[in-house]
């Protein structure tokens, strides 16, 4: 089994409005083999906490305009990592200390990343590596 193609689109959404502002590290996860509660993880980091309520708010309307509403959301009053459950998509905003810390990519690696958008990926590596 493989993520659904809807599960695809909302990462593909999700990925570039966290690169629309500026997340780093932007990755996705194929977790459909491994988990019967989700299809895909998308994981992202921001160097502040306002910066991860930025990014989160800016997925939020992003995936709002494409039908989907978060059936849970967690962390969002510490803005030091907050879930996004999408059923179908989990999106883990991250400050960069929770990042290295819990180190998430760790724990899926043996998943399939899910191919992202190269507007995602242009933009996760400019913003990490400071050139924006």
């Amino acid at each position: 089994m493989t993520a659904t193609d809807r599960a695809v689109e909302l990462v593909n959404i999700a990925a570039e409005a966290a690169a629309d502002k500026l997340a780093q590290e932007i990755i996705a996860y194929d977790v459909s083999e491994q988990l019967v509660i989700t299809d895909a993880f998308v994981l992202c980091s921001a160097p502040n906490d306002r910066q991860v309520r930025s990014v989160v708010d800016e997925i939020e309307e992003r995936l709002r305009a494409a039908g989907a509403k978060p059936v849970r959301r967690e962390g969002e009053r510490d803005g030091r990592w907050v879930l996004l459950d999408y059923v179908d998509v989990v999106v883990h905003v991250q400050h960069e200390e929770e990042r290295g810390f819990y180190g998430l990519e760790r724990l899926w690696k043996d998943c399939p990343v899910i191919p992202l958008p190269e507007e995602a990926r242009g933009l996760a590596r400019a913003a990490s590596s400071g050139d924006l």
